[in-house]
């Protein structure tokens, strides 16, 4: 992701005789757990520019998916999901089904879930789901413990 930004920023200050950096802050990804929380991130995702006010409704923003998902139009970028599948048995129920999906609110739990996860580019999901990513890995895929380990003498009291 760091050598396609790159080039990317690269390609649009040439274009557009400008300088400087595109975004602020580092690129940031979590493992997401698709049984539990993949769709709560699609809709997290779907309504991010309600939240900050830049449309009113999410088919209004040009970027987003909600277009390919909610109303069935042809993105070459959007490739839909098994979970999104799992969601009816024809396109229109699918559809139906995403847009009644995002309608409903982020519970602000879920909301700070999945901002919390994100930051801290930890995997979002149960327990099971985290040692199963961590055994992939080889790592920690959650938070560690506060503080400095305890000495030996320490654990035996």
């Amino acid at each position: 992701m760091q050598a396609l930004g790159r080039r990317y920023v690269r390609y649009i200050n040439d274009r557009y005789h400008r300088t400087g950096t595109l975004w602020e802050g580092r690129y940031k990804a979590c493992p997401v757990d698709r049984e539990s929380y993949l769709l709560h991130c699609y809709r997290y995702i779907e309504l991010n520019p309600v939240r900050a006010r830049m449309v009113g409704d999410p088919g209004e923003y040009r970027w987003s998916s909600y277009g390919a998902n909610a109303r069935g139009l042809l993105d070459r970028l959007v490739t839909h999901h098994p979970n999104f599948q799992a969601l009816g048995t024809d396109p229109e129920s699918r559809q139906a089904a995403y847009r009644e999906l995002v309608k409903q609110a982020i519970s602000d739990d879920d909301l700070a879930a999945i901002r919390l996860q994100l930051q801290r580019q930890h995997a979002l999901g149960s327990a099971r789901f985290r040692n199963a990513i961590e055994a992939q890995l080889g790592r920690s895929a959650g938070p560690a413990k506060i503080g400095r380990p305890r000495k030996a003498a320490e654990r035996a009291l």
